[in-house]
């Protein structure tokens, strides 16, 4: 056989394999790069129903407030024109003012979701404590409650004021501190009265998160970050809960978000934390849209003098959304 200058048959197949991969390579570099380089989830409205709209206008526009921040969670309109945050990651509750400025009310550890009790002192579920607390406006706190049948809290999650004017809570384990021991044995949904009394009121959650009642008071709404699915129970007047049972459903991919932080509008439409964004459902678990965030929120809150503003803490920023709804916020209904 004869052979030509650089033709050997052992040579020819290297160089083209070599050749082909190093295309390959480059194609994936290429690839890779391009996935690094996207960018955050756009802001989107996008409807599950026509009634989606009677809720957000169709040219709303996603405002950021504030950002800056590690992990935002918990927030809580205040009628001077502020904002309580808390920071997960830095460890501290702000006030959030609404040209961005940023004050520091207290440093603590993890601190969660809050709320105004009926007589606007501010509460919050302060995980690293492991307890429902109650925080002064210079930034000094009082432990409401800390055990249930002399065992501690896994680490309170959210918390809402009730229609009787009573607080309730979740207490997953999701923000069990590290190298602490959990000593319930379920995680539960509470209720804790003005009195100190800490009442059980359900532990078939897995993990229980964010948590709100309807504007009539008659429904209890609380949902599972673990399962993905939001509960509803009908509330008696002696605070006791019944007749469980499932409301909706958020599936969503790894790493888009789990149902979190709930509010409710005053038609009873409810707005839940979810994967990509917030999932709007109406009163009978229908899901009517929902809004697609840049980053992926945690919590949510009414605003504004006539309550119609969405403040909405996600990730690193808070954001604000002008809604054509009325938010319903317990501590400015009129039952109290």
């Amino acid at each position: 056989m004869q052979l030509h200058r650089n033709s050997s048959p052992a040579k020819t197949p290297m160089k083209t394999l070599g050749i082909c991969l190093a295309v390959l390579l480059l194609q994936t570099a290429v690839v890779f790069g391009q996935q690094s380089a996207a960018p955050k989830r756009q802001f989107q409205l996008k409807e599950e129903s026509p009634q989606f709209w009677k809720l957000i206008s169709h040219d709303a526009k996603l405002e950021l407030v504030a950002s800056g921040f590690g992990f935002t969670e918990g927030p809580v309109w205040d009628p001077h024109g502020f904002l309580y945050v808390s920071d997960e990651e830095l460890n501290k509750i702000f006030r959030v003012y609404l040209d961005g400025r940023k004050e520091v009310l207290v440093p603590l550890g993890d601190p969660d979701g809050n709320t105004y009790d009926h007589q606007h002192r501010l509460i919050d579920c302060a995980s690293v404590l492991r307890a429902i607390i109650r925080i002064a406006p210079d930034g000094k706190y009082t432990i409401l409650a800390d055990r249930f049948e002399g065992k501690q809290f896994n680490s309170p999650n959210d918390v809402v004021l009730g229609p009787d004017g009573a607080l309730y809570f979740t207490d997953p384990t999701l923000d069990l501190p590290k190298g602490e021991k959990q000593e319930l044995p379920y995680q539960g949904a509470f209720r804790l009265d003005a009195g100190g009394k800490v009442t059980l009121l359900t532990k078939e959650l897995s993990q229980p998160n964010g948590l709100a009642f309807s504007p009539d008071g008659k429904k209890f709404y609380v949902d599972d970050s673990q399962q993905r699915n939001i509960r509803v129970y009908d509330f008696r007047p002696d605070g006791t809960i019944a007749n469980g049972r499932i409301f909706g459903e958020e599936p969503g991919g790894k790493g888009e978000g789990v149902p979190d932080g709930i509010k409710v509008d005053r038609a009873g439409n409810i707005y839940v934390t979810g994967p990509q964004g917030i999932w709007i459902w109406d009163a009978e678990g229908h899901h009517l849209g929902t809004i697609v965030m840049p980053e992926q929120p945690a919590n949510l809150a009414w605003g504004d003098a006539d309550l119609g503003t969405l403040y909405i803490t996600a990730s690193t920023s808070v954001y604000k959304l002008r809604t054509t709804a009325r938010g319903f916020v317990p501590y400015l209904s009129d039952t109290h």
